[in-house]
């Protein structure tokens, strides 16, 4: 890949640009619970945005996707927005830097990535991250600090893509670490490192390679079960502020005061931001038969209370658990997508072997497999 870039890097502008790189996420556990105020438990992994970038002394940014075989130029200004959407989170970068008072200036760019696509791996925080990193360093010295690169990711989304994302993706690339993951208060920006090295384990996504329409719209129904929930609750306990600052016990008192829905949806998300302290506490003793039993019980929460899994996802939860995979678990927003499974590595080609064929018998399509290792977010090469 950095081959390639700085071939075609040379073949546009006759030069060579600085490397930059920028990673996806998993997140290990803590669904659902960033819009609730509480705990997620992401780490960068080793899929990508690489790009090669140098300034231009103009007044132009000039840039070209290796991966679409597609050129986009355009200004530095607010009405120059790019058509395509890809370029669009590049633009936005640049427009969220300025308008904190940053400096950009014209540059050039290459860039490419390996992040595979629709997996809910984040290629598009990759791709922001990775700007925001360069062009922090290359026009402000890297004054600009890493909390707000992270934040500048988040508003490119919301201002530029239309997309009102939480803060994990952006931060979990920016602040990824090898061999870390990192919990990350959402109500507070708090967060802590946590090592994370699976000795004779792996882990493993596998991608339905299916996405159900009902995603964005059930997303919203949920987040709003959760507001009437951490309402009611704050009439008799005035400091929950969201959901995450409510104790079990709490929900209890108003069941009869909120329709059932909302208080499954409650009673899966203040369970969840326990389990992310309880495998915090697992990862300290290294003891990841607790950790995978904690995302056995987040699948069943997103399964039967959150109702956010679906047909194929509980197909290989199910089979993980026939397989004696330690873990497993459906990752990110839910109605298709992938599972994150720690398999033990004698268990690995069996279950994999296993999960795809007797996957493609009932669906009718292979799934994908990514074999992640936690590494390193936003870097200079």
């Amino acid at each position: 890949m950095k081959t390639k870039i700085q071939e075609k890097f040379k073949a546009l502008f006759n030069e060579e640009g600085d490397l930059y790189m920028s990673s996806g996420r998993i997140n290990l556990i803590g669904e659902h619970t960033d819009y609730n105020g509480g705990y997620v438990f992401p780490g960068a992994i080793n899929f990508g945005i690489m790009a090669a970038i140098k300034p231009n002394g103009a007044d132009k940014v000039k840039v070209f996707s290796l991966d679409l075989d597609e050129y986009v130029e355009f200004y530095l200004t607010e009405e120059s927005i790019p058509e395509q959407h890809w370029a669009r989170y590049i633009f936005g970068v640049c427009r969220e830097i300025i308008k904190r008072g940053g400096k950009v200036e014209g540059f050039n760019a290459v860039f490419a990535g390996d992040v595979p696509l629709g997996a809910g791996l984040s290629s598009s925080a990759a791709l922001e991250s990775t700007f925001a990193y360069a062009l922090n360093e290359i026009f402000n010295g890297g004054s600009i600090e890493k909390f707000e690169l992270a934040r500048i990711g988040q508003s490119t989304e919301h201002n530029y893509c239309g997309v009102k994302c939480g803060i994990m993706d952006q931060f979990a690339s920016i602040f990824g670490k090898e061999g870390s993951l990192i919990r990350l208060n959402c109500k507070t920006g708090e967060y802590k490192y946590f090592p994370f090295h699976p000795k004779g384990y792996r882990l493993v996504l596998i991608d339905t390679c299916v996405k159900h329409l009902l995603a964005d719209s059930a997303y919203n129904k949920r987040r709003e079960s959760c507001e009437r929930a951490a309402e009611a609750i704050r009439k008799n306990h005035p400091e929950v502020e969201f959901l995450s600052d409510a104790k079990r016990v709490w929900l209890d008192e108003v069941r009869g005061e909120i329709t059932e829905e909302d208080f499954i949806r409650a009673e899966y998300v203040i369970g969840e931001v326990q389990r992310v302290l309880d495998v915090c506490d697992a990862l300290e003793r290294d003891d990841y038969e607790t950790v995978g039993e904690m995302m056995y019980q987040t699948h069943f929460g997103l399964s039967h209370l959150y109702e956010v899994s679906c047909e194929e996802l509980d197909f290989l939860n199910k089979l993980a658990r026939k397989c004696e995979v330690t873990g497993s678990r459906v990752m990110g927003g839910g109605f298709g997508g992938c599972t994150i499974n720690l398999v033990k590595e004698e268990l690995y080609d069996n279950f994999i072997e296993t999960a795809v064929k007797q996957f493609n018998e009932k669906f009718g399509h292979e799934p994908k497999i990514y074999n992640v290792v936690i590494s390193d977010g936003a870097r200079k090469l």
